[in-house]
């Protein structure tokens, strides 16, 4: 085993980890920010917004993130209204359009998570809450939204995962991240074995502390299981 290239390959890697937390971070919290909004238009009640966003969750979970991140990357100047809009200095880079087409592609299936989170709350929580008179932002500040998260939150950590490892494939529209760097080395030294075991080495830490991280916020928002219980054993 060769541990000064291994020894090597591993620093150059790690200096391409900042570029991919800001592809995690920037496409998860937009993706977060816009499953929002798929979501309330889901659930209004309105035929046309809930129209739109069952029509959004369908294309965007049903057709690969590959593609629609080649379409945005290679298909969006092929219009004009976009080429000479204020978006084109932004939507010409490559780090803008992987996080982009990132932040669209788990919009849809948060937004479907988090669905799922609201139809598990109990309804006799928000009768009870509306007995008291909580209504409107209040009610899901107070009561939807917090249940909601816990509910979705073991399937969003899931989802949050995914996202990471799907950063690899930033590296296809020329944003060199973990697995961009990887490629380029392996070009120059035909070492592919110890290069992609590096680069694999990095995702699985990078995961472990994202996993250990949602534990730790799933642990905190149900303290108040955890003090019920031995109440209820004795």
């Amino acid at each position: 085993m060769d541990i000064a290239f291994l020894s090597s390959t591993m620093i150059t890697l790690l200096k391409a980890v900042p570029t991919t937390l800001i592809l995690f971070s920037l496409s998860v919290a937009v993706g977060g920010l816009l499953a929002l909004v798929i979501v309330w238009m889901r659930v209004s009640g309105n035929p046309l917004l809930a129209g739109f966003a069952k029509a959004y969750i369908f294309v965007f979970r049903g057709s690969p993130l590959l593609i629609q991140m080649f379409l945005i990357f290679y298909g969006l100047g092929q219009f004009a209204i976009i080429r000479y809009s204020f978006l084109w200095p932004f939507l010409r880079e490559p780090l803008v359009c992987a996080v982009l087409s990132l932040a669209l592609c788990t919009a849809g299936y948060s937004a479907e998570i988090f669905r799922s989170g609201i139809r598990a709350v109990p309804a006799k929580e928000i009768e009870a809450a509306r007995a008291i008179g909580m209504s409107g932002f209040l009610l899901v500040r107070r009561i939807i939204a917090p249940i909601a998260f816990r509910h979705a939150l073991p399937a969003y950590s899931t989802e949050i995962v995914l996202m990471m490892k799907s950063t690899a494939l930033a590296s296809l529209v020329t944003v060199w991240e973990v697995t961009g760097v990887a490629q380029r080395l392996i070009h120059q030294t035909y070492r592919t074995m110890e290069v992609f075991l590096c680069a694999a080495l990095i995702y699985l830490v990078l995961n472990f502390i994202i996993l250990q991280a949602m534990s730790l916020l799933e642990r905190s928002l149900s303290k108040h299981r955890r003090a019920i219980a031995p109440a209820v054993k004795a």
